[in-house]
């Protein structure tokens, strides 16, 4: 298992946890309902979480955590839907559109579970896991929120 490789793949999930903050940021800064506001906040605090421990691990490595996002590609289409949908303040969209940030992120999540673990301690794939049960719980409750939000609609 060489350093490097493993900073690369921690620092992956660092990038979207940084997309995470972004996004949620942005978000709560566009809207003007504030359980969404609460949500967003609570949301971006645990992907502050998850990046400081990433980078706690990383930096053990001798590496340096990345300060940027992958600003790029759908990702960065799905932040900009939310503030599309949030200048409408339509409920549904909103929430369906951090419903697609959320796949994207539990995806990158599962990818380097998948396609990186001959790179990664067992401890580090524990922090992975627990860090995606937080995201996926994330995913759940906006979930939950968008379908209550299409049958109020």
């Amino acid at each position: 298992m060489t350093n490097d490789k493993t900073v690369d793949v921690l620092n992956r999930l660092v990038e979207i946890n940084n997309d995470r903050i972004e996004g949620y940021e942005t978000a709560s800064d566009e809207t003007n309902e504030q359980d969404l506001k609460a949500l967003f906040a609570r949301f971006a605090q645990n992907s502050h979480k998850c990046r400081e421990e990433l980078s706690v691990e990383i930096i053990s490595l001798d590496g340096t955590p990345t300060d940027g996002t992958k600003n790029t590609g759908k990702l960065f289409r799905a932040w900009m839907d939310v503030k599309a949908a949030l200048t409408g303040e339509d409920r549904h969209a909103i929430l369906s559109s951090c419903e697609f940030g959320e796949d994207h992120a539990l995806q990158t999540y599962r990818n380097v579970l998948k396609d990186d673990s001959e790179h990664l301690s067992s401890s580090q794939i524990s922090m992975i896991n627990t860090q995606m049960v937080l995201l996926k719980g994330d995913h759940d409750k906006v979930k939950a929120m968008r379908d209550a939000a299409k049958v109020e609609a």
